[in-house]
């Protein structure tokens, strides 16, 4: 069934039926949830559909697109919106959508990656005003062009806010005065107490940053290294996970894509520093013990590429290193260059990864993106995914006997298929359950004839036999993204809504907060578990997810 595309009655019908494969109740010692799954949402031309979660569940807008920065500086004034445009009737607002006349619109900033924490004492713009101890951090993705590069920025969402101080501009430049790279991937590393940023931008820096206001903006790009960086996770050993996310060249003038992009390992000579320490690439062996390279993955379904994608195979795995500051310095490189040189194994588009909550940081869970097209030759079954080469995507485990263990042992988790696919953003919703969401793009939304979901995996489950997790989440299309998906984007801004940022965390600072560490718990601990995602592009909305009739989950 390689060739269908539309979501038929019959599959919406019984995903609507589906619930979780955990049976717990409201007191599981675990925290899993009961959900029950959702159909996903009609793309059709004209329509802005709203957003559906499924029943257990309710969502509430922390910050709106569009919402006026508490301290803009230059074309940076609005969350969501960059002023490089102006409305003709006021030059200090952005065009946040087209005028009579037409002249098209402002660059939409896509507010990307969540990161929550709980702290105290944090400033702001206004000195005499008191910001709370509740912050949600997030980069932005797209930016106008100024001298010397693309206008990015760094925003702190002030939960506990009034709507004055709401959104506080921590930075729009580097400690060396350069304007912000538009950033993808954010966490905190609370070793160094910084935020790390990721740009998915090989020219352009990896950044450390302050969370406090001002933000000082460190280029650490000298030992981190320089690549498509999107996802970015700690463990416990002060390791820093770097997923890359590069689409590659079409095979032999198809819609298959090259594998492209690496699982990195960055480990420093101590835990929070980030100026020395070596940088190491995933590398996975075949069933003869040889490298799985990019070479190796050239042809159109490719032997290597498909046993890679094959219910039921297990590789081993070991890290080689592609860069030691000690020996090759501390200036700026580019390590998906160097991964491919030290014969490392490229993924499609693996754009974001997380460690399993209670396996002490020894299982993690990584996607792939995929083709994003359905006429992809490598994409398998449609309503299984078998088959393939790893066009529609998949999640990956990746199993170590601790998190800087040089060997361990990958396996497909879940293979991608038609209703779920181009899966990004990932995070831990209990100590079994995940949460991977959807960034299928435009093109595939119109094959399928349906907008993005976000999913719930159950980590005990056998996918070979199970084709269709929870669908929690099906994401509508605000009306200034469907003006966008009927206009190419105005020339800049990206078109249907796609989901972003998903996250859920305590917001603990400290070495116990990191991701994978404690065990979530949305259920029993409500009020301290908080889980957040991002309606990227159009009108920017920030969401909070809580259950329903318990207030904040």
């Amino acid at each position: 069934m390689r060739g269908k595309v539309a979501l038929g009655g019959a599959a919406v019908a019984a995903a609507a039926t589906t619930l979780v494969v955990v049976s717990v109740g409201t007191a599981s010692a675990s925290g899993s949830l009961h959900l029950t799954s959702v159909p996903a949402i009609t793309k059709a031309a004209g329509y802005a559909p709203a957003s559906i979660v499924s029943p257990q569940l309710r969502q509430v807008p922390v910050v709106t697109g569009a919402t006026a920065l508490e301290n803009p500086a230059g074309i940076v004034t609005h969350y969501g919106y960059e002023n490089d445009l102006p409305s003709p009737d006021d030059p200090t607002l952005p065009r946040m959508v087209p005028v009579a006349g037409g002249g098209g619109e402002a660059q939409k900033t896509e507010p990307d990656k969540n990161t929550y924490l709980v702290l105290s004492g944090q400033h702001g713009a206004d000195a005499g005003y008191r910001y709370g101890t509740h912050f949600l951090f997030q980069g932005h993705e797209a930016g106008a062009p100024v001298t010397g590069g693309r206008q990015g920025y760094l925003t702190r969402v002030n939960l506990d806010a009034d709507s004055a101080h709401r959104v506080t501009l921590l930075a729009s430049k580097d400690s060396a005065g350069n304007p912000i790279a538009p950033i993808d991937g954010s966490t905190w590393d609370p070793f160094a107490q910084r935020l790390l940023l990721t740009t998915e931008n090989a020219t352009a820096p990896t950044y450390a940053a302050t969370a406090d206001f001002p933000s000082t903006v460190e280029d650490v790009s000298g030992a981190l290294g320089r690549g498509g960086y999107e996802g970015v996770q700690n463990d416990a050993d002060g390791n820093i996970w770097i997923v890359e996310d590069i689409g590659g060249a079409g095979k032999n003038g198809t819609t298959a894509k090259l594998p492209n992009s690496f699982v990195y390992r960055y480990v420093p000579a101590r835990p929070g520093d980030l100026h020395h320490g070596r940088l190491e690439a995933l590398q996975v062996l075949n069933g003869a013990g040889a490298a799985i390279t990019l070479e190796s993955q050239s042809a159109l379904m490719a032997p290597d590429q498909v046993a890679l994608h094959t219910y039921g195979n297990t590789f081993r795995t070991r890290w080689v290193t592609i860069h030691d500051t000690g020996t090759d310095g501390t200036a700026p490189f580019n390590a998906n260059t160097a991964a491919k040189a030290a014969h490392a194994t490229p993924f499609k588009r693996p754009e974001n990864g997380q460690f399993r909550p209670g396996s002490k940081f020894t299982e993690f869970y990584f996607d792939e993106t995929g083709d994003t097209n359905a006429t992809s030759p490598e994409n398998g079954d449609a309503e299984t995914g078998a088959g393939g080469a790893g066009g529609w995507g998949s999640i990956m485990k990746l199993t170590m006997s601790d998190p800087s263990a040089d060997t361990g042992t990958l396996r497909p988790f879940f293979l991608g298929n038609i209703h779920v696919t181009g899966l990004d953003n990932v995070t831990f919703l209990s100590r079994d359950q995940v949460t991977f969401v959807e960034d299928a793009g435009d093109t595939l939304h119109t094959q399928r004839k349906a907008l993005d979901s976000g999913f719930v995996f159950d980590v005990t489950t056998d996918y070979s036999k199970i084709t269709r997790p929870t669908r929690w989440l099906g994401e509508g299309r605000d009306a200034s993204a469907t003006l966008d998906a009927a206009n190419g984007g105005f020339g800049k801004n990206d078109g249907d809504n796609e989901i972003t940022g998903v996250h859920v965390s305590d917001g603990d600072s400290g070495p116990h907060g990191l991701l994978g560490d404690k065990i979530p718990n949305l259920v029993n601990g409500a009020g301290k578990w908080r889980w957040f995602w991002t309606q990227q592009h159009g009108d920017n909305l920030t969401w909070e997810v809580t259950l329903a009739g318990t207030g904040k989950a």
